[in-house]
């Protein structure tokens, strides 16, 4: 699990000579600001210390992945070929549509990245399902390489070998190999050297994570654009951005963006159907990304279909939700159990309409519940997060706190390919309220 050995060791090289690392930690604070992990404009909040995982997480995390992509390409099989299925989502037609038209490449969820509480070994529950428009990359790495850099770090890595996961450009390694795949696929012209668009609404997105990929494109050979999907044009059978052809679509629209503003981008969205432009990921994302999903894993018809490691792995992992309508019942079990339990949105991202009962006395809980019946929220079993012993720096002394954390799985072409690690004083961690990112490293002693 998280390495307790090698934390310690950490805080304590740091509280053993505060007032010499002082300085570095300023220093440091003033790389982030310098650097391009930004957030709407400010340096992305962060910690003086990294999550330090063993190399045993890292074979436990692969684990809990491919069992995530078994089950995730068992529920999307099932949505194609079952009409009845499909019903448990209560999706529109032009949404089912988009859903079951032929992307042509194997992967369904090319990239995702999947949110856990994290306890240690099979100790671990998950929180969301991140697939369309998933990020951070950008956050963790850029953090990391700083983080690498600091005093403490430099003499720690005198006795252990640290390594961080590499994301931007494994992505577009991941998304070349599919791309290729697509091209075997498809009766159109394509070429070898394809045409990039990093894709989403202007506003919506991560600049500065953008720009980053866009570079990694370049450096690999290929040709890449950063664009909104209203300027794309769909002409001659092909898509194009001005003059350019675009042959792949890094998508980063998040699908409930892209239905709501189906009108403004018409050309984009026939293009897909058409398979005339390889787009990852494809639109059958939604089906895993949408939280109605955590409901529907513990039904007894989708577990008909699993494997008993499968069902078993749901049982324990998966919390229990259902909608938050209908049967008054429901309204009065969370009412009356404020503390097990959480509302949520069914499709909203950044922890949007998120409230946790702990977080409320009750007449402001029922005020909450009131607000959200019947307005397509779910409630779902509250997971208490683990805790985690961090440095933090207050008033020029280094002081440890307990914080909780979330950690992210990022999942590229059905593989893990790296972390993300949020932490925070709240029962929700997010930029609504209040986080820190802390870069993820995986370390191990150095022979003698």
């Amino acid at each position: 699990m998280i390495s307790k050995k090698f934390m310690k060791q950490y805080i304590d090289i740091v509280t053993d000579s505060q007032v010499d690392y002082y300085d570095d930690y300023l220093n440091t604070v003033q790389a982030v600001a310098n650097s391009n992990a930004q957030y709407k404009g400010k340096p992305i909040p962060f910690i003086y210390q990294p999550i330090l995982f063993t190399e045993e997480d890292i074979k436990n995390f692969e684990k809990i992945g491919s069992i995530l992509m078994s089950i995730t390409n068992k529920v999307i099989n099932k949505f194609i070929q079952s009409p009845e299925f499909r019903k448990k989502f209560g999706y529109s037609k032009f949404l089912e549509d988009l859903i079951l038209a032929d992307h042509r490449y194997r992967v369904n969820v090319p990239i995702g990245r999947f949110d856990i509480f994290y306890g240690g070994k099979d100790d671990f529950k998950f929180c969301e399902l991140n697939t369309d428009g998933s990020s951070a990359m950008n956050e963790d790495n850029t953090l990391a390489r700083i983080l690498l850099e600091t005093e403490p770090m430099k003499k720690m890595q005198k006795k252990c070998a640290v390594q961080y996961f590499e994301l931007i450009y494994k992505w577009v390694d991941e998304s070349i190999k599919i791309y290729q795949e697509f091209r075997k696929n498809v009766s159109i012209v394509t070429t070898d050297k394809p045409n990039v668009a990093i894709v989403d609404f202007e506003g919506s997105g991560t600049p500065a994570e953008f720009e980053e990929f866009k570079r990694a494109y370049i450096d690999r050979g290929y040709n890449a654009v950063i664009t909104d999907p209203r300027e794309l044009k769909y002409k001659n059978g092909f898509l194009y951005y001005d003059d350019i052809k675009i042959d792949l679509v890094y998508r980063r629209i998040v699908t409930r963006e892209l239905i709501e503003r189906s009108h403004e981008i018409k050309d984009f969205i026939n293009a897909y159907k058409d398979n005339a432009v390889c787009v990852i990921g494809p639109i059958k994302s939604q089906i895993m990304h949408n939280k109605i999903i955590f409901k529907i894993l513990h039904e007894r018809d989708t577990l008909e279909f699993l494997s008993q490691e499968e069902k078993d792995y749901i049982k324990k992992h998966v919390p229990y939700t259902t909608e938050f309508k209908g049967d008054m019942s429901i309204f009065n079990e969370a009412l009356e159990n404020k503390d097990k339990y959480v509302i949520k949105p069914r499709d909203l991202f950044a922890s949007k309409g998120v409230y946790v009962g702990k977080d409320f006395d009750e007449e402001k809980w029922r005020e909450k519940l009131e607000e959200n019946w019947e307005k397509d929220h779910l409630l779902q079993e509250f997971c208490t997060p683990y805790t985690q012993d961090l440095i933090q720096f207050e008033n020029g002394k280094a002081k440890v706190n307990k914080l909780n954390h979330i950690l992210g799985l990022f999942m590229y072409n059905e593989k893990l390919a790296g972390l993300y690690t949020r932490v925070g004083e709240n029962n929700i961690i997010s930029g609504l309220h209040g986080y820190y990112t802390v870069p993820n490293l995986v370390v191990k002693q150095k022979k003698k």
